[in-house]
């Protein structure tokens, strides 16, 4: 017999088995959550009002809709089913406690494995922007994000002093790193830490990510020659600003107006093992005095002229945008992540990269289909037609891959 909240139907069918988030059921369908659950040792051992499946479809859901209730969060996945007659009986929708000991019980695993599997650069040869000749535009940064001020969380992750003579600010942090696909927006590598670990701790972890025929940029607080030649060693190229105080002696002077020269460890002073670079120095056309410095392993003016690069840097801030649209457009004004423990608190920041990365796999294949940049397409408005969707998308199986699939329940 059914407990409450798994009333089935006369077929025998959970209406916890006819969950679905429309595009977001089609970009992480049924069959893959429950492999990755599988994987990650998250099958129930017995029948459950909130099973692993519904409980990542909840968590995407919940960061999807960022500032609604718990149990609003459950009724708009469900509430289509009951508009549409599918379904014999009210779902009974879970107690907000249940649902936090259910993500608790599912943890971060599930929603990083998923992640992993799904998230990767999307642009192909064709995509406007992604590309600068051969090479795939990639920017490399971090950010952090306000958590509950609870216990857990505060000895965790930490929280930042504050300017206003209060000794500490009023919420820990969590810190990401991220690596972005500069064209599309798709974040394809993060990692996330207490609010003490520097951006420069937590790229290692990303760099297996990248490979030959991608352009990393990155700024100047991302510096450090470890990470540079962890970052080479990756077969990918470099293109990073760095600060004005770094030493660059002149070795060679080329014709574009860039210049060799090399970069060692810290300790090296002898300069025993040092890194060729590429030196490119400019200023904005009315702009201020400032004197911008880029350091490149593109070491041949004629693969790349130095007042190319110099313009290209500044595709590094589509990944600031990326993450604006992450904090501020789809979690909503001053957010504040609703998890009040630290497992909690990754599994909930996965969810919000993987609705993104969903939204912006739906913008690149729209924008494809009619010749257009994907930056030419409105994030705002994608997400607003998603949240649209999603109800009368909850009439429809995940367990159908015909249904999911079909471009018309896009």
């Amino acid at each position: 017999m059914p407990r409450p909240g798994q009333v089935k139907s006369s077929s025998g069918e959970r209406l916890s088995d006819r969950i679905a988030l429309g595009v977001l059921t089609r970009v992480f369908p049924a069959e893959l959550v429950d492999e990755v659950v599988a994987g990650c040792g998250r099958l129930e051992q017995r029948s459950r009002l909130l099973p692993a499946r519904v409980v990542v479809y909840f968590v995407l859901a919940m960061c999807l809709f960022s500032g609604q209730g718990y149990e609003e969060v459950a009724r708009l996945l469900t509430q289509g089913l009951e508009r549409v007659r599918r379904w014999e009986k009210p779902w009974r929708v879970p107690t907000t406690a249940a649902i936090g000991r259910a993500r608790r019980r599912l943890g971060p695993e599930p929603l990083k494995a998923l992640f992993d599997r799904v998230c990767g650069p999307v642009a192909d040869e064709d995509t406007a922007g992604a590309w600068y000749r051969q090479w795939r535009l990639v920017a490399v940064d971090g950010t952090v994000f306000d958590v509950p001020d609870t216990e857990a969380n505060a000895g965790f992750f930490g929280r930042p002093g504050s300017g206003r003579g209060q000794q500490r600010s009023a919420y820990p942090q969590v810190r990401i790193a991220a690596l972005v696909e500069c064209g599309t927006h798709a974040v394809f590598a993060a990692a996330t830490g207490p609010l003490s670990a520097h951006e420069q701790h937590l790229i290692p972890g990303l760099l297996d990510q990248l490979g030959p025929g991608m352009l990393l940029l990155a700024d100047r607080g991302i510096t450090g020659f470890e990470l540079w030649r962890a970052a080479t060693d990756t077969g990918a190229d470099l293109l990073w600003r760095v600060r004005k105080n770094i030493v660059l002696p002149v070795l060679e002077d080329l014709d574009d107006g860039s210049y060799l020269s090399e970069i060692c460890a810290t300790g090296d002073r002898t300069r025993r093992d040092p890194a060729m670079v590429r030196v490119i120095e400019y200023k904005l056309n009315g702009g201020d005095d400032t004197v911008y410095r880029l350091i490149t392993t593109v070491c041949d003016p004629q693969q790349a002229h130095a007042a190319e690069l110099a313009a290209l840097y500044h595709q590094r801030w589509e990944i600031e945008n990326t993450l604006d649209e992450i904090k501020t457009h789809q979690g909503g004004h001053q957010l504040v992540l609703r998890s009040r423990h630290p497992d909690s608190v990754e599994q909930e920041i996965y969810g919000f990269l993987l609705v993104h990365h969903a939204l912006r796999d739906v913008m690149h294949r729209t924008a494809r289909q009619a010749g257009l940049d994907p930056d030419r397409i409105s994030f705002t408005r994608t997400l607003n037609a998603a949240r649209r969707h999603v109800t009368d998308q909850a009439a429809l199986s995940p367990l159908s891959t015909e249904a999911c699939s079909d471009p018309d329940h896009q």
